[in-house]
């Protein structure tokens, strides 16, 4: 039996093509997986399992407060009952979180028929609701009630039983499920609410990978701190370039990096490595030799665009997260490089 589709517009394969080769200088920067544990906490992202009862808000105000941090952010409220997944980012990493909006959501919802139906008319109802979506936010929401389209990807009804259907939707960021299944009895012409939802995925951030317990960060929290033993927060905290999985990425010679933090463009002399499937306009992580994120970007050209080109910017700077400094600026490479010859 054939599965039933489950992709978000962040699960597109991509391959790497290469332009240059280049090496990477030890005595700079860090591979992501190899920061020290302080440097984690203030500035990785968590992949957190929101409970029912409180809000997003106070959710991330108590990883603050079990991380002593300062600084923390949230990406994609959830209502206090709905459970799951919550990226929450830390310190400098909160300035990634607006590019976490265009990857996708999943859920896993209950819906409650109001009447009986055939279930040949409600699945046949159901699949009508896949692919753009006219939707007006509900009376409480946080923005404003405009009409506004929203895409539903996929919409697989894994359960029926009696009134209930338990079904799982990938859907573009902004698509309330309430008022999904409010429209689906609306369409039946039986009614339906919800009753019960979980989030299931945020783009690369899925319910069954890294997940971690706020009561289980703070356990990982106190091990780190009373015994020295690392390895549980380690696995509750991310670097952030776990989230550039989502993104087409430009991997750069560590002599153009400074630059790209003073908020420079990027040229084509500094490109190493590319992503397939590129096209202007689109965000994508700049990337070092080392895999660390230095900036997101948007693309001023094409893949194949980028790969022919000598000279000129091939994209802009976004949003910058490596601080200035990191690596040295290009001419101490330059020097370097001549005084070996």
């Amino acid at each position: 039996m054939e599965s039933p589709p489950t992709a978000l517009p962040c699960d597109q394969d991509r391959e790497i093509l290469i332009k240059a080769e280049d090496t990477t200088d030890p005595q700079y920067g860090t591979f992501p997986y190899q920061r020290p544990i302080e440097t984690l906490v203030q500035s990785g992202i968590i992949n957190l399992d929101k409970p029912p009862g409180p809000t997003s808000h106070e959710v991330t105000a108590w990883v603050k407060k079990i991380l002593h941090m300062e600084k923390a952010g949230h990406s994609g409220t959830l209502d206090p009952k709905v459970t799951g997944v919550i990226p929450v980012a830390l310190g400098p990493s909160t300035k990634i979180l607006q590019n976490l909006l265009g990857a996708g959501k999943e859920y896993i919802c209950v819906m409650h028929l109001h009447n009986s139906v055939a279930q040949e008319k409600a699945i046949s109802v159901i699949k009508e609701f896949i692919g753009p979506i006219y939707q007006r936010p509900p009376v409480k929401s946080s923005v404003k009630r405009n009409l506004r389209i929203r895409h539903i990807y996929y919409l697989n009804i894994l359960e029926f039983a009696e009134n209930d259907v338990l079904f799982q939707v990938g859907c573009e960021a902004g698509t309330y499920i309430r008022k999904l299944c409010f429209d689906i009895g609306e369409a039946l012409g039986i009614g339906a609410h919800m009753r019960e939802l979980r989030r299931t995925r945020v783009g690369i951030f899925r319910e069954d990978q890294t997940l971690i317990k706020l009561h289980d960060l703070l356990d990982a929290y106190t091990f780190w701190k009373e015994e020295g033993d690392e390895k549980y927060l380690r696995k509750g905290i991310q670097p952030v370039e776990f989230i550039v999985r989502q993104f087409p990425v430009i991997v750069i010679r560590d002599s153009a990096i400074d630059a790209l933090c003073h908020g420079a463009s990027l040229t084509a002399p500094g490109v190493l490595q590319i992503s397939t499937g590129i096209e202007p306009g689109m965000n994508i992580a700049i990337l070092s030799l080392k895999g660390e994120l230095i900036a997101i970007g948007i693309a001023g050209l094409s893949s194949n665009q980028i790969m022919e080109a000598d000279h000129g910017i091939v994209a802009q700077v976004d949003t910058v997260l490596m601080g200035p400094g990191t690596y040295p600026a290009w001419w101490t490479y330059k020097k370097n490089r001549t005084s070996k010859n």
